[in-house]
């Protein structure tokens, strides 16, 4: 059996839980090392079973817990070497365990399959989770799906899909000219358009579940990003996340 859980999810800081029987990972760690404990808790989840992190890239809503939980969880932090020199020296791992976009990393029954993606970032990377024959894929940050977002996201039987935006909120809103150029670019973010589009064309017959991920504050809502989904309601779950509070924890 499988556990998922967004510990955290948006602009504030994302922490993405996968886990078994035995063990589990992180998938960045952008809220302090004692948030992630305490919504851990109140999800009956065990941080006894992490045995590592993995990070997408540098940006502080990603890294920021990530010296705290290596100290005081004791769990190796896996990022590219570009990742690592692009962050903020007080972010940086003491003892960083660097892998290639497109390395496949095993942790206990768990592979670990690493891809670059479109992001404004040193070297971005995704991951695509499997344990047996289940796959569990995190897919934030990314301003134009590639062909590397595509194949990953076939074999998904659960997806932690970005769905950042909404346009008409984006472009009407407060956001100075530039920042709504960069989040609507090709290196920016997903619209909840586009991964409605994303998930139309590319998703797997296995899907279960769909958590809709790092939703923006200022130019999104979880009601507008939910009803986009609607007419996928019918072939899987499709689930919200939210930065203040751990999700619910969903079992495949």
């Amino acid at each position: 059996m499988l556990e998922i859980c967004a510990i955290a999810s948006g602009s504030n800081g994302n922490c993405y839980y996968i886990g078994n029987e035995k063990d589990a990972i992180f998938v960045d760690a952008g809220i302090s090392c004692k948030q992630i404990l305490i919504r851990m808790k109140e999800r009956n989840l065990n941080p006894a079973k992490v045995k590592a992190v993995f990070v997408t890239h540098e940006h502080s809503d990603h890294m920021r817990g990530v010296r705290g939980v290596s100290k005081k969880m004791q769990v190796p932090i896996y990022l590219t070497a570009k990742t690592f020199h692009g962050a903020y020296k007080n972010l940086r791992p003491d003892s960083p365990r660097f892998f290639e976009p497109g390395e496949i990393i095993e942790i206990g029954e768990f592979s670990v399959f690493s891809f670059k993606k479109n992001h404004d970032a040193s070297e971005p990377c995704s991951f695509r989770v499997q344990y047996k024959n289940k796959n569990i894929g995190v897919f934030t940050d990314i301003g134009e799906a590639c062909s590397n977002v595509t194949e990953h996201l076939k074999m998904c039987d659960g997806l932690f899909l970005e769905s950042n935006y909404d346009e008409k909120m984006l472009w009407e809103g407060r956001y100075p000219y530039f920042l709504k150029k960069r989040v609507a670019s090709e290196l920016g973010h997903l619209s909840n358009k586009q991964t409605f589009e994303l998930l139309q064309a590319h998703a797997g017959e296995n899907l279960q579940c769909v958590f809709l991920s790092h939703l923006s504050k200022e130019n999104n809502t979880p009601e507008i990003a939910s009803e986009t989904m609607n007419p996928l309601k019918s072939k899987y779950e499709v689930l919200l996340t939210s930065r203040y509070e751990a999700g619910d924890v969903f079992q495949l």
